[in-house]
């Protein structure tokens, strides 16, 4: 559990469908935090500044627009931004504002990818931003179900857009998978179940009742990842969870989440994160509440 994240009760009550902030500010002084809303928040004229969402930490240019998935943390941070007039417009939104069996209607569908995109964290691109970033502006001139159907819209806008990037290799609440396959299920349980054994192609394969030569190819084409590239995957995030909540030692960590090579696996960390574990862990535990 990530008990050492402030848990935001936001101010969106079950009468509401979204809450927007706008606001003009000189600096970023609130914590690394997590709530259970989704959260589109928009940044303008803060470069420099250091954006931290899951296990993602990243410096921002000029323009900046992120939806926040439900438990996700996350969190703006000074870091080495000198601007005096940032402007952030934030919206919170429940995750269930358009009901599940909605959001499974074929017209919906990239809404719905965008959603669960979003457990992980989806940064916009900047042609994306310079598009719409009018509209999110004025959203709270809007009044009622027009301020409703602006604020769907937008949302459709960004499910179609292009060239979005997920942020954090992980969620921090419980994965879903979407269900293309019952095969993929059961190979995913049995991944994160066993994530720190030595699993092997043939092991999954085997789970699936197919070939790995077929498997190989039926996970690149549903999931767009190799067996490798997800199994790292699952493993990182469980190391991610370790290097935020325990006091392990990083040779510890990489050896309960199945890497036996420590130099291997600080490549692997660094080649994923951009950071060796250490700094990882010294750039995010520099952000920690404890509450």
């Amino acid at each position: 559990m990530l008990t050492d994240v402030f848990r935001e009760i936001t101010p969106l009550t079950p009468n509401d469908c979204f809450t927007i902030f706008s606001r003009k500010k000189k600096d970023f002084n609130f914590p690394l935090h997590m709530h259970e809303e989704m959260e589109l928040n928009m940044i303008i004229n803060a470069a420099g500044t250091k954006r931290i969402v899951g296990d993602h930490i990243e410096e921002i240019g000029e323009f900046e627009l992120v939806l926040v998935g439900p438990n996700l943390p996350h969190g703006w941070f000074n870091h080495n931004c000198n601007s005096d007039s940032i402007n952030e417009v934030t919206i919170q939104f429940n995750a269930d504002i358009l009901a599940d069996n909605f959001l499974r209607k074929t017209q919906l569908t990239y809404m719905r990818k965008m959603f669960e995109a979003s457990r992980r964290g989806l940064l916009f691109s900047q042609q994306t931003i310079k598009e719409l970033y009018p509209r999110i502006l004025s959203l709270n001139k809007k009044n009622g179900f027009d301020s409703v159907l602006e604020l769907f819209s937008i949302l459709n806008d960004l499910s179609v857009s292009r060239n979005a990037r997920v942020l954090s290799d992980t969620t921090f609440s419980k994965e879903h998978y979407a269900p293309d396959s019952r095969r993929l299920d059961r190979v995913f349980n049995y991944m994160n179940s066993n994530f720190e054994k030595d699993i092997s192609l043939a092991d999954v394969a085997k789970i699936a009742n197919m070939t790995e030569a077929s498997f190989s190819r039926f996970i690149k084409l549903h999931t767009g990842q190799t067996f490798t590239d997800k199994l790292n995957d699952i493993r990182l995030g469980n190391v991610v969870r370790m290097l935020i909540d325990t006091s392990h030692s990083i040779a510890e960590i990489a050896y309960k989440c199945g890497y036996n090579n420590l130099a291997n696996f600080n490549k692997i960390f660094k080649a994923r994160k951009g950071l060796t574990p250490k700094e990882f862990k010294k750039n995010y535990t520099g952000h920690r509440v404890f509450i």
